[in-house]
């Protein structure tokens, strides 16, 4: 097994994590409602994604 020679600074450490970011979710306005939803994805309140409709909503 391989093992370190020497320890890796903090600082080293976190350069290297610098890219592990949390980012925000792409959201759009529905065309057909006008609700918020999520980009690529079929609108939860009305069922509408591309101008068709995907699936009816329950109440």
């Amino acid at each position: 097994m391989a093992h370190p020679k020497r320890k890796i600074s903090k600082t080293r450490r976190d350069k290297r994590r610098t890219h592990y970011k949390a980012t925000a979710p792409g959201i759009a306005t529905c065309a057909n409602c006008g609700d918020t939803k999520l980009s690529h994805r079929a609108c939860p309140s009305c069922g509408y994604y591309a101008g068709r409709s995907m699936f009816v909503p329950e109440s």
